[in-house]
């Protein structure tokens, strides 16, 4: 595999961003953090409202990181074979060969995944956990690097299933795009009318082997302890808060870890300041945590706890978390 330094890997990741650009308008902090998550090693989940940008999103990334892309659209009747593939017998060879599924790829998109039933959801955890499938036995590697960048819609919107709590904890992130501004729709607008047609087609910036480099590279990243420190703090607050019923394990912890040394990494920084870490807090610890029942006619949210600890859990100041850090004098 190709070394690759961190400056390198921040000029590549701008250069992807800038091509995820053309594509999805105004939402560059969104497109961040996604790529964050994904040079993290990660998966993402993309929930909102239908019509955001969501499927175009992970296409786009698709092209740009020059990944094998394949999408599995999610509905009530999907089975675990469906995703995972199955054995066909094959009167040729008077034999049972595998035919792999969709999960293949070097990023999946899985369309509108709390649309289907738990058992086919659950399929997808070995997949993300241990990037293998196991069919009637024989456990076969997904390809590397691989990346599963899922949509859903809000949970109170018909015909949806809550997605079980395991299988979002595999989720690195979940991110939210929020409706464009009326500039940016009206961007939206134009860029189609420029193009002349529905399918907008990226160049791809890198290719699936720089992408592990990049992603190797990033473990490079400075981390002081106060960062990390403050990381574990975070995620713990989240156990004694009052609205909580189960907070962020520690794999959130080290979710913080990882995606804000990827998002340091896409700043241009070979370390990590407490302001990255606020930057993925929401996105990397509001699905872990299970809000009181009594307390969700509130609207009480994982988002509203985590954004409440950021106010309240002290941060380390810029003397501690640059004291290891030989650039900083």
């Amino acid at each position: 595999m190709t070394e690759m330094n961190l400056t390198r890997v921040g000029e590549l990741a701008g250069a992807v961003l800038d091509e995820v650009d053309r594509a999805v308008v105004g939402k560059r902090e969104a497109l961040r953090l996604v790529l964050s998550g994904i040079l993290a090693g990660g998966h993402v989940l993309l929930e909102d409202f239908p019509g955001l940008g969501k499927t175009l999103a992970a296409r786009s990334f698709a092209q740009a990181l020059g990944l094998d892309f394949k999408r599995a659209q999610f509905t009530p009747d999907l089975l675990p074979g469906d995703i995972t593939g199955s054995f066909i017998y094959d009167q040729r060879s008077a034999d049972f060969e595998f035919r792999p599924g969709p999960l293949f790829a070097g990023l999946l998109l899985a369309d509108e995944i709390n649309r289907t039933p738990p058992k086919t959801q659950s399929a997808l955890l070995e997949a993300m956990q241990e990037k293998q499938v196991t069919v009637e036995g024989r456990t076969f590697p997904l390809p590397r690097p691989f990346h599963v960048l899922a949509t859903a819609n809000p949970v109170e919107y018909e015909g949806t299933y809550p997605l079980p709590e395991a299988q979002l904890d595999r989720f690195l992130m979940r991110i939210s795009f929020g409706y464009p501004t009326l500039d940016q729709e009206w961007q939206i607008l134009a860029n189609r009318m420029t193009r002349q047609r529905e399918e907008q087609e990226l160049d791809p910036v890198v290719d699936a082997e720089q992408l592990l480099a990049m992603q190797a590279a990033v473990e490079a990243t400075v981390v002081d302890e106060s960062v990390g420190r403050y990381c574990v703090a975070l995620a713990a607050a989240t156990r004694t808060h009052g609205d909580v019923l189960m907070g962020a394990s520690p794999r959130g912890a080290l979710g913080l870890l990882l995606c804000s040394r990827a998002y340091a990494v896409i700043d241009g920084r070979d370390y990590v300041t407490p302001e990255d870490v606020k930057a993925v807090a929401v996105p990397v610890l509001a699905h872990r945590i299970t809000v009181k029942p009594e307390l969700w006619m509130g609207n009480a949210s994982g988002s509203g706890v985590v954004e409440s600890l950021l106010r309240t859990v002290t941060a380390p100041s810029a003397r501690e978390h640059l004291g290891s850090d030989p650039a900083a004098g």
